[in-house]
């Protein structure tokens, strides 16, 4: 969890149910990451071309989404932006050469400019990685939403943060960099594996480090606070 660096008390986080929070991250994984490579084949072995299965794949995540959303029975910001990137990704899949390297190419893109939205959001009021933090950092409820909004009042907490959505930015920018090159060098078939694995394989390192980057920030702003606090009553008592 990110920290902080002011004097002023953190506020605890309320309890979280651990069970809804496993079973939501087996959702998306089934339906994100197991779902669609078992659809490409099975859809494949039934004579279905490759743009075609490729393309049929891609419901599942949209499942997932709407899972979430019937979940979570509200539209918040991490739910539009998906939405957005939902529909963004259905009209560049349809325009365009139609072959499935032109989809995985296209695929590569969209989280391009999901890199690029990061960066955008860094001159934002808040950035993306701030709703994202709020999305699996809470359970959804409205104590532990408002728990972390009001965390935004502390500069340690707001520099965090930045710092990851700069990270994350750069990160998939990098990622869609490379998936593309692999998709003009592998067969369809090798990309429909390696690509899922990719995109899923650097969100757990980018989420390894995000865990990792905040406890030591966490831990730091405490170490600040603790010693701002032991100065305060330093000062004090010389003056008493």
């Amino acid at each position: 969890m990110p920290a902080h660096t002011s004097q002023a008390v953190r506020p605890e986080p309320p309890a979280r149910s651990r069970g809804a929070t496993a079973l939501g991250w087996t959702v998306t994984i089934c339906l994100n990451l197991v779902a669609p490579i078992i659809t490409y084949h099975q859809l494949r072995d039934h004579g279905w071309s490759e743009f075609g299965a490729l393309l049929a794949s891609g419901a599942w995540p949209v499942l997932d989404s709407a899972v979430h959303l019937a979940w979570r029975r509200k539209l918040d910001e991490f739910a539009i932006v998906t939405l957005v990137f939902m529909v963004l990704t259905a009209v560049v899949s349809l325009v365009g050469a139609h072959s499935a390297r032109a989809l995985m190419v296209k695929d590569s893109c969209v989280t391009g400019l999901f890199g690029l939205l990061c960066l955008a959001t860094l001159l934002a009021p808040r950035p993306l990685m701030f709703y994202f933090g709020r999305k699996f950092g809470t359970d959804g409820t409205p104590e532990s939403t408002a728990w972390w909004n009001g965390l935004w009042q502390f500069e340690g907490f707001r520099h965090t943060l930045n710092v990851m959505t700069t990270v994350w930015g750069v990160a998939y920018l990098v990622e869609a960099g490379v998936r593309i090159a692999l998709a003009y060098t592998l067969s369809t078939d090798t990309m429909v594996v390696i690509s899922p694995i990719m995109v899923y394989g650097v969100l757990g390192a980018l989420a390894l480090w995000t865990a990792l980057y905040g406890r030591r920030a966490r831990a730091e702003g405490e170490r600040r606070a603790a010693a701002a606090d032991e100065a305060e009553a330093a000062a004090r008592a010389s003056a008493g």
